[in-house]
């Protein structure tokens, strides 16, 4: 089976292409690297030829409210499009766990607008939502410092690691369309600051709960980031199993 992922080069992109094709797919990495620039088109037609499925692992550049809007709705329509023409049966995008629930964040927003354009679209989908990586700890609290402080909101957080969200789109992409949404989550449920206090363990930085910090400037419900329990697959990595392997 041919299976394009779009963004298949980066982080959780590079995960699906290598499971793929170790399951004997013909797993192809696209992105502007490769010459398939999902915002111009160009290369799009040519990469989804032949092509069953069509994995969209991409991310913005750039964050601010018009930039990333116009990122995610460009994007997706353009490669919406292109699946049409190319007779693609399934289109499985990665999008986050609550991206309806923070209407203050211009990311989120648009991420729920890419959602929308893909249910709209009459291709048939399998939306994946996730919550936050592992990976991605360290940068949250680069993001939330204020001098020697790490100032977090008060509320729950269930991260996952990028391999377990890689294994499940993989599983996605090689099972028929569901037309509709899936959550992944990790195992475990944390306090958000607790959880960025271990992932600073040796940092001489502060983490300081703060009720008042929003999260990327929206206001963040104490379970605004975490699927409602029983609704999501869990992973199977924990995070001191992952933090060991680190």
């Amino acid at each position: 089976m041919k299976i394009v992922v779009i963004g298949g080069t980066g982080l959780i992109g590079s995960k699906v292409v290598a499971r793929l094709a170790a399951e004997g797919h013909e797993a192809v990495a696209a992105s502007p690297s490769s010459g398939v620039d999902s915002i111009t088109g160009q290369g799009l037609d040519t990469a989804l030829a032949g092509a069953e499925v069509v994995v969209d692992v991409t991310n913005a550049p750039a964050w601010g409210e018009e930039e990333v809007l116009h990122f995610f709705t460009t994007s997706t329509g353009n490669l919406l499009a292109a699946a049409r023409k190319a007779g693609v049966r399934h289109h499985v995008a990665v999008s986050i766990v609550g991206a309806d629930r923070l209407p203050g964040s211009g990311y989120l927003r648009a991420k729920v607008a890419q959602e929308e354009l893909i249910k709209e679209s009459g291709v048939p989908y399998t939306i994946v939502r996730a919550t936050q990586f592992f990976e991605f700890i360290a940068g949250i609290a680069q993001n939330s410092t204020v001098g020697s402080e790490v100032r977090i909101p008060t509320a729950k957080f269930q991260p996952v690691a990028a391999d377990d969200v890689a294994a499940v789109v993989a599983e996605v992409a090689t099972s028929p369309a569901a037309d509709g949404t899936m959550q992944v989550a990790g195992p475990e449920v944390f306090e958000f600051p607790e959880i960025v206090a271990r992932a600073l363990e040796g940092d001489p930085r502060t983490v300081v709960a703060d009720p008042a910090v929003g999260y990327f400037g929206a206001a963040l419900p104490d379970d605004g980031l975490i699927p409602a329990a029983g609704t999501a697959r869990l992973g199977a990595v924990d995070y001191a199993t992952w933090a060991a392997r680190r």
